[in-house]
């Protein structure tokens, strides 16, 4: 059971990291970031295609290695 749960913890961690890296920057510079949160903030830009698909992912993901990791500390 550990060895399958330290299995599952190393593919969603090694995913997480390529899905992030995988993920277009929000701003440009500190004009961006000026702009760019407000308008994240106001929600008047959603992301689309494979934007959507890699943020959604990084969610999934990082819920996976939350509850994976949880898992393994209560078995160990």
């Amino acid at each position: 059971m550990e060895t399958a749960l330290y299995v599952l913890l190393i593919i969603t961690s090694i995913s997480l990291i390529a899905v992030v890296l995988l993920q277009s920057g929000r701003s440009a510079g500190l004009s961006g970031a000026i702009s760019g949160g407000a308008e994240q903030l106001m929600g008047k830009q959603k992301a689309r295609g494979i934007e959507a698909f890699l943020s959604r992912a990084t969610v999934v993901l990082s819920v996976l290695f939350f509850v994976f990791s949880l898992l393994l500390a209560y078995f160990l």
